[in-house]
């Protein structure tokens, strides 16, 4: 194949490119992973904030999803899906958009994690009539927000939900810290750790009185790696519909599943540095240095070719707002120019796939037989 005759010859650079044939992969391999331990998979739609892909997850078998802003929540409803929790703490001034969703038939699911939260979201239910379904979120490793699963708080923030005449759904959590892990052992670890402690959570409402129906759990790597799921019902997961090089980083996908990268070419040249230089930049790449802590450190993404074979030792060292610099890691290649010609097409795998993707309006879908389909991402809050 010559490269003015490549699928991704005629479009313009840089673009979001997604190989579909990995992208069903990934989506199959979580899918049958949470079939085979029973549980419901409700998959977090910020990685791709595309109707084209949700609707490849729940053909496969997701049931409802996760959503990161009250916009993706209207977007994804207006598309048809009806079962969606909003997994951010419930801000007050974002209540009235939450219940015009609900009010519009969206079964929509918010979270709190404190009493002052809580009373918030009852106070406003009761005067506006509506039982919203709240969640309680918990901290089961301490990355980020929720209640700790032994807290006194949280029995009062149940209750005050309960006797307010809203609707006590259950708990969630999310083991972010998984994304600081590297070894199987120690996601196996993390992920029994965030099972019990929302279980632990989920069981001391219970014995109170309090109803708690949805234990509710999940990171990719932790889903990945949990052992078993007991007293859990659902998992949420996203980045592993296109997994990205931190993921590659913590062990659970190899290099091959990574479905999304970055169409780019080569407009120039440092000879005497050694580098080649690209169109994408961190305006198309992200700012995303997630790689940087981690035991490898894959710049601003690793160049592959066209095709998408990976070229071993070549990364996007360096970005600028429009300018990517590509180079050798482990020292300067003296003929990085015949190598990569201008005009050259590459394509570049991210550290962060929902950062990457965030960069884009449209993904460019590449099929196996060489078809390319342009799928609208909504793009922006």
């Amino acid at each position: 194949m010559t490269p003015t005759s490549h699928p991704l010859a005629m479009l313009d650079t840089p673009s979001a490119i997604v190989d579909l044939a990995r992208m069903r992969h990934n989506i199959e391999r979580m899918q049958s992973r949470m079939d085979a331990l029973g549980k419901r998979l409700r998959p977090h739609v910020k990685t791709t904030k595309c109707t084209s892909v949700v609707g490849a997850q729940i053909a496969a078998g997701a049931q409802g999803i996760t959503v990161s802003t009250l916009k993706e929540a209207e977007q994804f409803f207006a598309d048809g899906v009806t079962d969606i929790v909003y997994a951010v703490g419930m801000a007050q001034h974002r209540l009235p958009q939450a219940l015009a969703l609900r009010r519009r038939g969206c079964d929509l699911k918010i979270i709190t994690d404190s009493p002052t939260s809580a009373r918030q979201i009852a106070e406003f239910g009761r005067a506006q009539g509506e039982a919203f379904e709240v969640w309680i979120e918990i901290d089961t490793d301490g990355h980020r927000s929720g209640m700790r699963p032994g807290e006194a708080d949280l029995i009062e923030v149940g209750r005050l939900l309960h006797e307010a005449g809203m609707r006590l759904g259950g708990v969630l959590t999310h083991a972010g810290s998984s994304y600081e892990l590297d070894t199987p052992a120690a996601l196996a670890a993390l992920a029994e750790q965030e099972r019990a402690g929302c279980v632990q959570a989920a069981e001391r409402l219970r014995a109170a009185g309090l109803p708690c129906a949805v234990v509710s759990v999940g990171s990719t790597p932790t889903a990945l790696s949990a052992q078993a799921l007991d007293g859990v019902t659902e998992v949420r997961a996203g980045v592993y519909v296109f997994f990205d090089l931190v993921m590659h980083n913590t062990g659970v996908c190899a290099i091959d599943e990574l479905a999304l990268s970055v169409l780019t070419t080569v407009i120039g040249h440092q000879p005497e540095k050694g580098w080649a230089i690209v169109d994408a930049g961190w305006m198309a790449m992200s700012r995303d240095r997630g790689t940087q802590k981690q035991k490898r450190d894959w710049g601003y993404g690793q160049v592959c070719s066209v095709d998408g074979a990976v070229l071993p030792g070549y990364v996007l060292q360096g970005a600028n707002q429009e300018h990517g610099i590509l180079a050798r890691e482990d020292k300067a290649d003296a003929d990085i120019a015949a190598r990569f010609p201008i005009g050259t097409r590459l394509r570049i795998l991210p550290n962060h796939a929902c950062a990457t993707g965030a960069q884009f309006p449209e993904y460019h879908a590449l099929d196996r037989d060489g078809s390319v389909h342009s799928w609208s991402r909504f793009h922006g809050w």
